[in-house]
């Protein structure tokens, strides 16, 4: 078994490594946890019956309400402990954009854990000794590009920290410093983009030749991939991970438009959203996870929200792992029916970004007359002259598109927020007049 290189595994390397871990960490957790104690009592489940991976199914899907639920009744961070608090050093919570934030702990050995999967993360993608890594990011308790920053500092290449600077003055040093790897969101991507054009920097002078982005989806949505990648003269690499579950999808540089999902330390499974049993290769289903390294505060069967789509062929690149065409689709919970039919704010996000014209937007779902109605806000670019003919246009192109009548309205130029980690631009009103 290749354990210096495992995302190099064959698919039964990748099995026989996953049960001999779930069969360790399920020992502990029996043994150790209280949460999960509780939780395989009650599924009448012990780690003695792990004859297969399919014996996992004996437990029930693990959600996040759950886990908020068990820290607000046993703050500070509810019982899923497997060890005492003195034995975690590192604390980060969830962002809170869909709900309450979560906090999560790791011992040294769960931190060193998210360090591996970032190590096969930076292979997969190319990373070599002489790049040098930008990190536009302000390091706060959210987990954002902390383990990534770590992780590349721990294979010994020089890694920029960039928090508490202004855009500005970040652009400046990934120019003066010939930074070659990014890692933000696709957001903060597009606004540095911005910033170049105020200063009359033409970045696809610049060194850098990879830009890693998580966080959201545009990633993966081909208008925001192609801006960046014509406007840095690099390539995008798609990230996808959780405060919760930990560093666990990238996009191979050998096969671009989709993820890899690191089983070697996870376990995936893709669930139908009603039914909730397993869809077929090619089908639309929530991700669940089993994280089989983050012994710490360890999720089992964790649906995470995230709609995606199993490759039904091998991936190019030649590996093994489990591959989601086109990477997150969008989420369970941000799904609204319009007009019969089923809308994701990510497929707005892809057709604004076609419109050079649309520098930011909002979305507001609203319940009218029991019907969900989309207002959308559009924010021009200041050289826009006729802002009603863009609005025509926006509106036309969600009609082809998305088959309903949005409802478009403009707002003046700067008038939308920035932003620098997740943009939050999908908003509810559950109801209105």
């Amino acid at each position: 078994m290749n354990t210096t290189h495992p995302e190099l595994l064959s698919r039964d390397g990748i099995e026989t490594r996953q049960l001999t871990k779930l069969k360790v960490l399920c020992e502990l957790l029996e043994q150790h946890n209280s949460f999960w104690k509780k939780r395989f009592a009650d599924a009448d489940f012990n780690s003695a019956q792990l004859v297969s991976l399919n014996d996992l199914k004996s437990l029930p899907f693990l959600t996040k309400q759950e886990l908020v639920a068990d820290q607000n009744q046993h703050p500070k961070f509810g019982t899923n402990l497997t060890f005492p608090t003195t034995d975690y050093c590192r604390l980060h919570q969830t962002s809170g954009t869909t709900g309450k934030p979560m906090r999560w702990l790791d011992t040294r050995t769960s931190w060193d854990w998210f360090m591996n999967c970032w190590q096969q993360i930076y292979r997969i993608v190319g990373v070599t000794a002489e790049d040098i890594f930008a990190f536009p990011f302000s390091f706060g308790p959210f987990i954002g590009f902390w383990a990534a920053f770590e992780g590349a500092q721990r294979m010994g290449n020089l890694s920029l920290t960039m928090g508490g600077m202004t855009s500005e003055a970040r652009l400046k040093m990934i120019l003066e410093m010939n930074a070659t790897v990014i890692c933000c969101t696709p957001t903060y991507a597009l606004r540095l983009c911005d910033v170049a054009t105020e200063l009359g920097i033409d970045l696809g002078e610049s060194d850098v030749r990879l830009i890693i982005v998580a966080g959201e989806p545009g990633g993966a949505i081909p208008a925001i991939r192609q801006r960046l990648e014509s406007t840095w003269n690099a390539r995008i690499i798609d990230h996808w991970g959780m405060t919760d579950i930990g560093s666990l999808g990238i996009e191979p540089v050998d096969g671009p438009g989709g993820l890899l999902i690191l089983e070697t330390e996870c376990i995936a499974e893709i669930i139908d959203l009603k039914t909730e049993t397993a869809v077929e290769p090619g089908e639309l289903g929530e991700l669940v996870i089993t994280n089989l390294g983050r012994i710490g505060q360890p999720v089992l069967r964790y649906r995470t929200g995230d709609l995606v789509r199993a490759s039904n062929s091998t991936c190019p690149s030649g590996y093994h792992l489990l591959r989601l065409e086109g990477g997150i689709l969008g989420r369970a919970d941000d799904m609204v029916t319009i007009r019969g039919n089923n809308v994701f704010p990510s497929s707005v996000d892809a057709i604004l970004r076609e419109i050079e014209q649309v520098a930011e937007y909002r979305i507001t779902v609203q319940t009218r007359r029991s019907m969900p109605h989309l207002r959308l806000e559009i924010e021009p670019v200041p050289q826009v002259e006729d802002i009603q003919r863009l609005l025509a246009q926006v509106q036309q192109r969600i009609k082809d598109q998305l088959n309903f009548q949005a409802e478009v309205i403009g707002v003046p130029v700067d008038f939308l927020p920035r932003f620098e980690l997740k943009g939050r631009r999908f908003f509810r009103e559950e109801t209105c007049d």
